[in-house]
């Protein structure tokens, strides 16, 4: 009841969009590109969860992304699922040349269901798109997958950049759309309440309640 809505919610605080998938896929790769404009070959298994801010451009506002990476790893699980409630987006990244991390995207999709809010925005990311020459996962499948799920779809590189900011972007523009249709349609609503509370006025009294009535138009 007494929470903010969400576009005040997004304007103060972020948009928080959470990185999830497959140990290894390359989730905080996509991070450090976006974020930072980074990338480490070297980089170590996320532990737990972390996060880091960059402000886009979207219809002329400006909006700051929040982008949470959580923990592939089983054992951080619980962790991961309590950064699901604030999220209004995330990238469910798999990794092409590994088709097993494909093959996980619908385990990750029940867990976005169980634990997240039923309108976050989901964007599938198949990263890695400069292996092509190992290709396992066939671009027109995982988009069918994309298609019957309601998810949008993007190929990704961190390594290369191929793709990143557009996944980004396209993911932020989307949650900031729903979000001011949202806000409009609030408002329409909430407009609607005050003639609510003139009707009375416009009754013509009873005789037990005219003394009420006066004393209200006198007001």
């Amino acid at each position: 009841g007494g929470s903010q809505p969400l576009g005040t919610k997004i304007r103060k605080e972020g948009a928080q969009v959470v990185l999830i998938g497959d140990s290894g896929v390359g989730k905080s790769n996509l991070l450090s590109r976006f974020t930072r404009n980074e990338f480490n070959l070297e980089s170590k298994s996320t532990i737990g969860v972390e996060f880091a801010t960059r402000s886009i451009q979207v219809d002329g506002k400006t909006i700051k992304a929040q982008i949470w990476d959580t923990a592939g790893q089983e054992r951080y699980r619980a962790i991961t699922s309590a950064y699901y409630r604030g999220a209004v987006g995330a990238l469910l990244v798999y990794d092409i040349a590994k088709h097993l991390t494909y093959e996980n995207v619908e385990r990750w999709l029940k867990e976005l269901r169980d634990h997240a809010d039923s309108n976050i925005v989901i964007m599938l990311v198949g990263n890695k798109s400069d292996l092509r020459h190992l290709r396992a996962v066939p671009t027109d499948e995982a988009r069918a997958f994309a298609e019957k799920n309601g998810l949008s779809f993007i190929e990704t590189s961190a390594l290369d950049s191929t793709n990143v900011e557009a996944a980004f972007q396209t993911i932020l523009t989307e949650i900031y759309r729903i979000v001011s249709q949202k806000q409009m349609s609030d408002r329409r609503e909430n407009d609607m309440s005050p003639s609510n509370n003139v009707v009375p006025i416009h009754v013509p009294p009873t005789t037990e309640n005219k003394p009420k009535m006066q004393c209200c138009q006198n007001i």
